[in-house]
């Protein structure tokens, strides 16, 4: 997996120097963050927040109902006014400060992420890396936005084209890599002069969103513009699309919930723009002619980190008959060596699945890939939350194992006779999002991946890939937009065309 490691590029006189190196544990997180204040909700249950591996309680969330979720819009409108007229490097400075934060809580980041969502330490510190890279990134934007004079047949008339913010961005995240997955919307919508709601998944709270409000705090973000609701789904869910103030839902998950946000959008009282980066089933192919070694790690690395639970995650290994039998023996040894277990330890590389619902859907997708007539020539049996790695020969591309996104740590692997039988298969998929090809010929790798229907084709790299300045989206049921750099500066603002008379108009009549 590329990992993009950025160190901020502000000047000293940028960055507040009053922060200690080593800061007080930020605490608290027991409720919503609200218009600058952190409260607990009114809806008044408690969403317990566990320790995936450990079963350990981490905090207790007095959950919100609509009126907070209302009160969170409006204190977002409210202060979206004046940040949008602050002056580009004001914004920038605040983006800056909170990536000097990240850096300085870089070990309690990490903590977080291990405990609450299942992180082993290598995965942790990739999201942190993601996390810090789309934050300097996006301290960018403010001097980014451009407008335009466009040509115009009529003497004495301007027209101009000019970007602003959209207003209130709602972003509903996911608990797989739930502090960048939050932040690379969070982020992005508040440079650009946005303010923002989110709603983080129940699994992850914290890193989906708490965490991420304190960041932003220390680094002086003005009150109001971030807000963060926790509340239960049958109460908040839909309202939070449905609301007025929002003018777009960003919202990464599952393709049958993406399609019923997009629903939503287009029948409440005012119709909203989404940006939904949904489900995945990530073909990984080797080629006749691949570095069979480099083949094996990237691909155990496509679909082993964070036991699969990634949207890009290699879901399907697609390998040339001429290769198959040296690529699995090689892949199998490989996965066998890999240690799972306690996320914390530095050695492990497969930690727990995030909750019982996750479990019993891959023990079923294990069963049936038995049951169909695949061979499993790695697996073993459940310790806890802790499956150990799977992997799968003699699958057929219909079989469920092949079809269904499994989100776990299982590798099923298919035989294939040829490019033409390779690329057939790849697309064979209702998903389009991530892939990827491997082939010692660079260029017969670009025109493979030139025919592969997704969003996404890595040469020769993981499946698993991501870069803040990269257009990052899916075809076909993964989703609509794009995420990262220019593409997601015009998905998150709005053009405003004015034209300016000079002269006094000839009208006809």
């Amino acid at each position: 997996m590329t990992a993009v490691s950025s160190a901020p590029n502000a000047t000293q006189s940028q960055k507040d120097t009053s922060y200690s190196s080593t800061p007080t544990r930020y605490s608290g997180f027991d409720g919503q963050y609200i218009s600058g204040v952190w409260r607990h909700g009114k809806e008044g249950s408690k969403e317990i927040d566990t320790d995936p591996y450990t079963g350990q309680t981490l905090t207790e969330i007095v959950q919100a109902d609509t009126n907070d979720l209302d009160e969170a819009y409006k204190a977002a409108a409210k202060a979206q006014l004046s940040w949008a007229a602050r002056l580009p490097a004001e914004r920038a400075a605040v983006m800056l400060r909170s990536a000097t934060i990240m850096e300085q809580r870089h070990d309690e980041i990490i903590d977080w992420l291990v405990k609450e969502s299942g992180s082993t330490l290598v995965k942790a510190e990739i999201e942190w890396q993601f996390l810090h890279s789309i934050t300097i990134e996006a301290a960018s934007f403010p001097h980014r936005i451009e407008g335009k004079i466009l040509p115009l047949d009529e003497q004495g008339k301007e027209s101009r084209a000019y970007k602003q913010p959209l207003g209130v961005i709602g972003v509903i995240s996911p608990w797989n890599f739930p502090l960048y997955l939050s932040h690379r919307s969070i982020g992005p919508a508040l440079a650009l002069g946005n303010g923002v709601v989110v709603k983080p998944a129940e699994d992850t709270p914290v890193t989906g969103g708490l965490l991420i409000a304190k960041i932003y705090e220390e680094a002086g973000l003005p009150p109001g513009l971030l807000n963060i609701v926790i509340g239960p789904i049958e109460q908040i869910g839909d309202a939070f699309t449905l609301h007025p103030i929002p003018k777009l839902i960003s919202f990464t998950g599952s393709t049958r919930v993406g399609r019923h946000i997009g629903v939503l959008a287009m029948s409440g009282p005012a119709m909203k723009r989404v940006a939904l980066e949904l489900g995945g089933n990530a073909p990984s192919v080797i080629l006749d002619d691949a570095d069979i070694d480099h083949a094996v790690r990237s691909t155990v690395i496509g679909r082993f980190l964070h036991q699969g639970q990634i949207c890009m995650s290699t879901n399907r290994i697609i390998v040339d008959a001429k290769i198959h039998d040296e690529f699995v023996d090689r892949f199998a040894a490989h996965v066998k060596s890999l240690k799972y277990g306690d996320p914390s330890d530095p050695s492990v590389s497969i930690g727990p699945v995030i909750n019982q619902k996750q479990m019993k859907s891959h023990l079923a997708h294990i069963a049936g890939a038995k049951a169909a007539g695949a061979k499993q020539l790695v697996g073993g049996e459940p310790q806890g939350q802790v499956l150990p790695p799977h992997v799968f020969v003699d699958v057929r591309n219909e079989m469920q194992v092949a079809q269904e996104e499994t989100f776990g740590p299982i590798a099923p692997i298919i035989k294939v006779h040829g490019e033409e039988e390779a690329l057939r298969v790849a697309n064979d998929t209702e998903f389009g999002l991530a892939s990827a090809v491997f082939t010692r010929d660079r260029e017969r790798g670009v025109r493979f991946a030139l025919g592969i229907q997704a969003g996404m084709t890595h040469v020769n790299d993981s499946s698993v890939d991501d870069a803040p300045t990269g257009p990052f989206g899916g075809e076909k049921n993964s989703g609509l937009g794009r995420f990262g750099g220019d593409w997601i500066i015009n998905e998150f603002t709005r053009d405003h065309w004015i034209t300016v008379r000079h002269e006094k108009g000839n009208y006809p009549f």
